[in-house]
């Protein structure tokens, strides 16, 4: 299974999630703080934000 890293933008809070996750993220905001996400959010790399 595919996983990305997760950054908020608002809260900086980074987490590892999987293709379902990232489109739940995508479409519901970040799980800690509920800022919006968009796809520059996601990353391969947790340090490249």
């Amino acid at each position: 299974m595919t996983t990305v890293h997760f950054t908020c933008s608002d809260c900086a809070q980074t987490i590892e999630v999987n293709e379902e996750m990232r489109e739940t993220i995508l479409a519901a905001g970040c799980p800690v703080c509920t800022t919006g996400a968009s796809e520059d959010d996601f990353s391969d790399d947790p340090d490249d934000g």
